[in-house]
């Protein structure tokens, strides 16, 4: 985990001890923030790889931030997420004060933009976080039939991946994250995923090397068998 997290440079970097083994999290996401009232979320949709040419990465970030078809999904979740929270949110307090911010990592580029509120005096942070959850830059939208789609469609469960970790104060404050580049280590075998949102112009060679990206600064900092 501490090789992972050196490696990685995650803000919502968690380490959990199980009865088989652990789960070890480099998230770079922030699912929900509440602190005195205040709700944050920061969903993540689009990514570039990073460049070891400082130049070319630059313009990676650029045509990241640039791109039609990543502001368009980008938009999209931060539309589902102001409905989410608008449920529990004081009336008129759901902003969007940073929308298609490139926030980079050492391996990826991401697209970034930020969801903020007020929670209503009659709610608390548990009920926030059933009116959010799951993530919606996980799900896509509309929500529930994405949701009903990925149930037919993938084989496996996806465990402790795209979900959250995070904690609830006494006083009621909560911050947790979305639980990407995450993996479980159980009985002598690590796990890890990684995904790309698919949407009708999505082209699959380049999900699929997004796949591979997101995973550039985990699996070859992993253990391999003789």
């Amino acid at each position: 985990y501490c090789h992972l997290e050196q490696k990685n440079g995650a803000p919502f970097s968690s380490f959990i001890r199980t009865e088989s083994g652990a789960i070890i999290s480099v998230s770079p996401e922030r699912f929900l923030q509440l602190k005195q009232k205040a709700i944050e979320t920061k969903p993540i949709k689009g990514t570039r790889p990073r460049h070891h040419d400082v130049m070319q990465d630059k313009a990676l970030a650029v045509e990241l931030q640039q791109s039609t078809k990543d502001q368009a999904e980008n938009v999209m979740i931060v539309d589902l997420l102001r409905n989410d929270i608008g449920r529990v949110a004081k009336p008129g307090s759901v902003e969007v004060p940073h929308l298609f911010a490139v926030e980079s990592f050492p391996a990826v580029h991401h697209l970034v933009s930020t969801v903020t509120g007020t929670l209503d005096d009659q709610y608390q942070a548990t009920d926030l976080l059933r009116a959010c959850f799951p993530g919606g830059s996980i799900t896509g939208a509309p929500k529930v039939r994405a949701m009903e789609i990925i149930e037919e469609l993938e084989p496996h469960r996806r465990s402790v991946y795209c979900g959250s970790i995070g904690y609830i104060s006494r006083c009621g404050n909560m911050d947790t994250s979305i639980t990407i580049r995450t993996l479980v280590a159980e009985n002598n075998t690590i796990y890890a995923w990684a995904g790309g949102g698919l949407v009708l112009d999505s082209q699959a060679d380049s999900e699929y090397q997004e796949t591979l990206d997101k995973l550039g600064k985990i699996l070859p900092t992993l253990p391999r068998q003789p």
